[in-house]
């Protein structure tokens, strides 16, 4: 029983493409064959939505390297982009539904649920909100009942975790400092930074926030909607105090849907993060570990997210989104 016999990292959604690749007797192999199907899907959404869009998600592994099929995150990815797509072709029971098991799955769409609950409550389809909110116990409540604290033991360990030495913050440190590297939680952390943490967290909130607020506030168009998810969904990785490189996976289909020229300069942006990642990740990882090698680009990368962000949303880029 996951959580009980076993600790799980990660929440019940997750665990479907981790038992698919179950039987097989290579599990590293079978597991990326399941990550490669979840990706051809993926490609296959985001051509509903925009063809154009389609092939930078093809091309995606080229620019983010062999981690899109060790990382579990193109299941997640599918499911929040899947769930975006039924939206806004106005299935909204189905699109709460997946967006319910993409944060069954991995918390992180919980940042786009004040996004849809703006897009359904505009069309007067608000109550289908609880479509999403009954996938989400489906999945929760037999491992609440029989698995309570490995759960719980499960969900304080990614809410409590330290300054990831690869964040915004922890770059800032190793390019003009030289800091003190633990290794906790499953990753390479900066210790006693714990003030830091915090004040990313609140800049994290505090962006988010704004970026629901002025999306309610506006018009509930379908480019809008598409632009704000991508651009909570960067705002949550770029302010987050964890950063992994996988978490850019989650940018790879919402990102190019993104029109005008403000899309040519946001996927242009994405791409060059993605490249910038491999610099240093996997081959190098361990080099800027020990002595903060290539720090520098960490940081540039990092700098590249915030910048996205506010491509996204400028008002300033607005006049050529309809070309």
């Amino acid at each position: 029983m996951p959580y009980r016999d076993f600790a799980v990292e990660y929440p019940p959604g997750a665990l479907p493409p981790f038992i698919a690749a179950a039987p097989f007797g290579d599990y590293a192999a079978a597991f990326a064959w399941v990550m490669a199907a979840c990706g051809v899907a993926l490609v296959f959404v985001v051509a509903h939505l925009r063809p154009a869009a389609a092939f930078f998600v093809a091309l995606s592994p080229v620019l983010a390297g062999s981690l899109i099929l060790s990382r579990f995150d193109l299941w997640p990815a599918l499911l929040a982009t899947a769930a975006v797509a039924a939206l806004v072709g106005e299935r909204h029971r189905l699109g709460w539904g997946l967006l319910g098991a993409a944060v069954a799955a991995k918390l992180w769409p919980l940042v786009l649920v004040p996004l849809a609950l703006a897009w359904s409550a505009r069309r007067g389809r608000g109550w289908a909100s609880l479509v999403g909110a009954a996938v989400v116990a489906a999945a929760f409540l037999p491992f609440v009942v029989l698995a309570p604290h490995g759960l719980w033991a499960s969900l304080r360990g990614q809410a409590t975790r330290p300054l990831q030495i690869e964040s915004l913050g922890a770059a800032l440190f190793t390019t003009f400092g030289h800091p003190r590297v633990i290794s906790s939680h499953g990753s390479q952390n900066l210790a006693g930074h714990g003030a830091v943490a915090a004040l990313l967290s609140v800049a994290q909130i505090a962006v988010l926030v704004a970026l629901w607020v002025v999306f309610a506030r506006g018009p509930a168009t379908r480019d809008r909607f598409l632009r704000y998810a991508a651009a909570s969904v960067c705002a949550f990785i770029a302010f987050d105090k964890v950063l992994s490189p996988q978490y850019l996976l989650w940018l790879v289909p919402l990102v190019p849907l993104v029109r005008g020229r403000r899309g040519v300069a946001s996927t242009a942006l994405l791409a060059s993060a993605l490249v910038a990642t491999q610099v240093w990740f996997p081959q190098r990882y361990w080099a800027y570990v020990g002595s903060f090698h290539l720090a520098a680009v960490v940081l540039v990368r990092d700098v590249i997210l915030v910048v996205l962000t506010v491509v996204l949303v400028a008002p300033m880029l607005g006049r050529g989104d309809s070309a």
